[in-house]
């Protein structure tokens, strides 16, 4: 009878150890089977083998803690928790080294990754890490490469692990400096895409450079990460972060203030407005959208919140920005028409015709953009250059805007730029106009000072202040990134020192017009 119970225990010892062996023989195929697949695959076939591979090493039956595989690109790791969980590091270094893994890299996990799944059902969990040596598998419309064509990617269990206070560290190391490149850590979202399995997104993430050579992603979630690389500008000095957030904050703030005050004050003297009121309302309101959404840009490109919010929130920043530059440009072409075409200057349904164009053409290009590619909006990020200690850290700050360089190029600096060219033409014509005018009347000295305020109202209405936007390179970059904040950022206040200006002259003429005919009526 032992020798039964015996033999008995060693066959199953064997069977256990034939299937553990065909587990690890089953996973390792398909991991070859990945590296041969046609050049010409459907969208459908790298979600499959991907995720086929996952539920192979879900389901792998192995001795010990921890399981590793791998071939000449792919490697792949899996590990047995329990609820007591303290977390784990894990180090390229201390791995066997892959034929394309050429730099090194680190995950690290924190204690919080397993406490809602225990909560829920306190079993033995599984996790797995998969590490890709080439971007073949996720390819993506992106002007931008992966940092050493590194995709780390880490899942627990058949479940998702989102919205973690304790944030997972992924740290991609180059063997080159990162100086003179744009870095963003991003995460493969699955079925965001109809041409693609999937896009690249930095939602949930934040990008820190602790050296010149080193990007660490701190996200609160697991999926596959990588680093998007672009050549950039130098990354600005960090330390002008404060001062420039401060800066933005008073200005757009004061602005917002004015414009509403603005609108209020037109409505409450509605009986005197005719249509050039009605062009300047239009452009208060457009400014006050812009600056409530810029303040709003920054706050909601936060890792906790959802990226959705993130996008709508950085179209409609786009749509204010695109529509307080069409503004400006109605501007220019009304004073054309008042100081070019003093008689037969009628126009029906003028103002009408101009609110489809300052509202409409805005919103056009903005449902455009996202009816055809709504990945152009999203979190944006700033390279920021830390100089402590020693050496050179770097790290970025996001916020909710265009992430696509061609829209940037076409639908903010050559949109903004032609309006910028278009007013200042306008301007130097009605400068020259009012020169003109001024020389033929033969006005005393005192007209100096109104002319004076003329010509900054115009300035300021117009929006020509906007053209700093094309000066930042060189030794100009400074200067500009100040006079920039701080002009635009206070131009709803301009605008409404501008709209009194206007208000205190009209009355002064009209209390003239009253004196004037009550002397003639006297002289009567």
């Amino acid at each position: 009878m032992d020798h039964c119970a015996a033999l008995f225990f060693c066959l199953c010892l064997v069977t256990s150890q034939s299937g553990t062996a065909e587990a690890f023989r089953e996973s390792l195929r398909w991991m070859k089977k990945m590296e041969v697949v046609p050049k010409r695959r459907t969208l459908t076939s790298f979600a499959w083998l991907i995720h086929g591979l996952e539920g192979r090493l879900l389901n792998a039956s192995f001795k010990g803690y921890n399981l590793t595989l791998q071939t000449s690109t792919i490697q792949t790791l899996a590990f047995k928790l329990g609820c007591d969980f303290a977390g784990l590091s894990l180090n390229s270094t201390a791995l066997e080294p892959v034929p394309q893994d050429r730099a090194p890299h680190a995950m690290q996990f924190p204690a919080e990754l397993t406490r809602e799944s225990c909560r829920d059902r306190p079993t033995e969990l599984r996790l797995i890490c998969i590490y890709f040596f080439t971007a073949y598998f996720f390819k993506n419309d992106i002007n931008s490469s992966l940092l050493n064509n590194y995709i780390l990617g880490a899942q627990l269990g058949h479940g998702h692990v989102n919205n973690l206070r304790e944030l997972v560290n992924i740290s991609f190391w180059h063997n080159q400096s990162l100086e003179g490149y744009s870095v963003t850590c991003v995460f493969w979202k699955e079925g965001a895409s109809t041409r693609h399995w999937g896009v690249w997104s930095p939602e949930g993430c934040r990008t820190e450079q602790p050296s010149h050579s080193q990007v660490l992603c701190r996200c609160n979630h697991l999926s596959y990460f990588a680093v998007l690389m672009q050549i950039s500008p130098a990354p600005l000095p960090a330390e002008l972060l404060a001062p420039l957030k401060y800066i933005s904050l008073v200005g757009c703030s004061v602005s917002i203030a004015a414009s509403l005050l603005t609108i209020l004050l037109h409505f409450h003297a509605r009986k005197q407005s005719d249509s050039i009121t009605h062009i300047h309302m239009n452009l208060h309101a457009s400014v006050l959208l812009l600056n409530v959404t810029f303040l709003l840009s920054s706050t909601l490109a936060m890792p906790s919140v959802p990226g959705s919010a993130c996008k709508a929130l950085a179209a409609i920043l786009h749509y204010a920005l695109l529509s307080c530059l069409t503004w400006m440009a109605i501007e220019g072409f009304n004073l054309y028409l008042l100081l070019g075409r003093v008689y037969n200057i009628y126009i029906r349904r003028y103002v009408l015709k101009l609110c489809a164009v300052g509202w409409g053409v805005p919103a056009f290009l903005v449902l455009l953009l996202l009816a055809v590619k709504s990945s152009v909006y999203g979190h944006r990020a700033i390279p920021l250059s830390d100089s402590q200690g020693n050496g050179t850290g770097f790290q970025n700050v996001s916020i909710c805007w265009v992430q696509s360089p061609e829209v940037h190029s076409v639908l903010v600096m050559g949109y903004g730029g032609l309006t910028s060219l278009f007013n200042l033409v306008v301007l130097a014509w009605a400068l020259r106009a009012l020169h003109r005018l001024k020389a033929r009347e033969k006005a005393p000295g005192t007209r100096a000072c109104r002319d004076t305020v003329t010509v900054l109202g115009l300035t300021v209405l117009l929006g020509t202040t906007w053209a700093l936007a094309f000066f930042s390179f060189g030794v100009f970059l400074l200067p500009q990134l100040f006079l920039f904040t701080i002009f635009n950022s206070l131009y709803g206040f301009f605008l409404f020192l501008w709209f009194c200006s206007q208000r205190c002259r009209s009355e002064a003429e009209v209390k003239a017009e009253l004196e004037a005919f009550s002397s003639t009526q006297t002289t009567q």
